[in-house]
């Protein structure tokens, strides 16, 4: 019997808090790595790698946001793409949550995998009971 892998999702304050050094990077560091292993699957939103990298350009020039690209590949985490089935679910969260929609695809996402988001934005406590949440310390940096 193979053991079963913990797949999460990551949302963007997440890979956020690790290139930044922020409070919770450290855990987001060890799951990248347990990943490399292929003890745990990574998985994100090609949204949410677009907010990383405006955010990190616009906050530290574009030389900095390619580099954290170029990092982000060699992690090579699953990029998820938005089907019809992900963008009806996400809309369904946004009608009912006052929260981004990009933060409720990756809500729908985990739904759809049975995987736990990993963020410390306090948006997602609105959907407790829906989603499983891996809590990073916040730093303001939702």
């Amino acid at each position: 019997m193979t053991a079963r892998v913990s797949t999460y999702v990551l949302d963007s304050f997440a890979l956020l808090a690790f290139f930044q050094e922020e409070a919770g990077g450290l855990h987001v560091r060890e799951l990248l790595e347990r990943s490399a292993r292929g003890e745990v699957t990574l998985v994100m939103k090609t949204v949410n790698l677009g907010e990383v990298v405006y955010r990190t350009e616009r906050e530290f020039g574009l030389e900095r946001a390619q580099e954290v690209l170029a990092k982000i590949a060699e992690y090579d985490p699953v990029l998820a793409p938005v089907d019809r089935e992900l963008a009806l679910t996400a809309a369904h969260l946004k009608a009912r949550h006052k929260m981004s929609y990009a933060d409720c695809l990756v809500a729908a996402l985990a739904q759809q995998l049975g995987a736990s988001v990993v963020t410390g934005d306090r948006d997602f406590q609105q959907l407790a009971g829906n989603v499983v949440i891996e809590w990073l310390p916040a730093n303001g940096n939702s």
